[in-house]
């Protein structure tokens, strides 16, 4: 049994395709084409591309599909890398991570409209108390007595009222 390199290889050539052609058909780039011409498997992230692509390929060259996969993935298993599937999470999180998980849960249109509501309400609580307060309250008693001072003469010091207009 040859390896999954070499049967796309040889079903490459045996039908004439360069490279180029395999590429701008499949729009696989030509480094991963190589890559899997060459069973470096080291050059892709993830094995869900190895398999994608090793499918695409296959079926561009009429290859039977399901036996060449059962293949890849017998290959796969070789190798420590690709063994086993790569974890979709990472142990633990801290509180961060919680607290991002959380928010990205919120539905914003509702959050951000229930704010604004919760806003205005606060705002117009708001302004009846500062209403309610300043009735209560005569503005006059937070006034100072009032001195008139004219330069010159001290004996006019305060304004005129009867006693003191009375005694000029």
């Amino acid at each position: 049994m040859s390896s999954v390199a070499e049967q796309l290889r040889l079903a490459r050539e045996a039908q004439k395709l360069d490279i180029y052609q395999v590429a701008e058909a499949t729009k696989i780039r030509t480094d991963h084409i190589r890559a899997l011409e060459e069973g470096d498997y080291d050059r892709f992230v993830a094995p869900v591309y190895i398999r994608g692509f090793a499918r695409t390929y296959a079926t561009l060259l009429k290859m039977d599909v399901p036996a060449f996969m059962a293949d890849l993935d017998a290959e796969l298993s070789l190798t420590k890398r690709f063994s086993e599937p790569p974890a979709l999470t990472k142990p633990g999180g801290g509180p961060l991570d919680l607290v991002m998980l959380q928010l990205s849960r919120v539905n914003w249109r509702v959050a951000v409209v229930v704010l604004v509501l919760l806003l205005l309400g606060l705002g117009g609580a708001l302004a009846v108390r500062s209403i309610q307060e300043s009735k209560k309250t005569n503005p006059l008693d937070r006034l100072g007595t009032g001195i008139h001072q004219v330069k010159g003469d001290p004996s006019l010091d305060y304004l005129p009222n009867r006693t003191n207009a009375a005694k000029r």
